[in-house]
């Protein structure tokens, strides 16, 4: 004889479909993005999951700052975390499209080995980056393309173009980098690193702490519901960008 099934299995098998469906909705968004980006780009992408990561720091140092604040800042800090996560992300993949992927294209499997030893690189930045680092990148970035713009002005058709730049490039990188680690021997501060190798926590306001109750066991987590609710609006949010748009059009026009 078949038992029915008792109230703590329903419960069970409920709590087991939300969950799924929260995971879920997290890997829908990682699958959109690939799927844009492969479907209008034709760029197989491996460093999606470190432009994630990247969102997920601006998030944490966010959340810092507004740890540091106090007051309510802990309580909002998740609706500036957000969009600076997102144009974190977006400058990121902006700066990985015109330095590496616009020289790739049609080339489907050289983008795939590219983008993957970008993610190694940003996989290591962020386990190592502190402000030597970044002032040693500043000092590189000021000194190359500050060069370029004063020789593309003023004598730069005096001289070989590929000499030019290469000349350029050896000397701010080997500046930059006695610099950085000058600085990063010399202070203890500059050398000490942001993140390290180290999980860090993000913390939920406090607003989306606990959850939806619903009989004695089965609970409903408010971050879970958040995630779900965001995962929905972006899902959305990106069909009317394609589908009803004229910039979204136009770029399908063009694809």
């Amino acid at each position: 004889m078949v038992q029915p099934w008792g109230n703590d299995v329903i419960e069970g098998l409920i709590s087991g479909l939300f969950n799924g469906l929260s995971i879920g909705a997290v890997l829908l968004i990682v699958a959109l993005g690939l799927a844009i980006v492969f479907g209008l780009m034709g760029v197989i992408n491996l460093a999606h999951g470190e432009l994630m990561m990247l969102g997920a720091y601006t998030t944490y140092v966010v959340q810092n700052a507004a740890n540091a604040i106090g007051g309510v800042a802990p309580d909002l800090y998740i609706f500036a975390a957000l969009p600076l996560a997102f144009w974190v992300a977006a400058l990121m993949g902006l700066v990985l499209e015109r330095g590496v992927i616009r020289y790739l294209y049609g080339r489907p499997l050289e983008t795939l080995l590219a983008t993957w030893g970008v993610s190694l690189i940003l996989r290591q930045f962020v386990r190592s980056v502190n402000w030597a680092m970044v002032i040693g990148i500043a000092v590189f970035c000021g000194l190359f393309f500050g060069g370029q713009w004063a020789l593309k002005r003023w004598g730069r058709s005096r001289f070989r173009p590929a000499l030019v730049t290469g000349t350029l490039l050896v000397l701010s990188a080997g500046i930059a980098l006695v610099g950085g680690l000058g600085l990063n021997g010399s202070s203890t501060a500059l050398g000490r690193a942001w993140f390290s190798a180290r999980n860090v926590d993000v913390t939920a306001p406090s607003w989306l702490r606990g959850g939806v109750s619903v009989g004695t066991v089965l609970q409903f987590p408010y971050a879970r519901l958040f995630i779900i609710a965001l995962t929905i609006l972006c899902v959305v949010g990106v069909y009317w960008f394609l589908q009803k748009s004229s910039w979204g059009l136009r770029i399908r026009s063009v694809t």
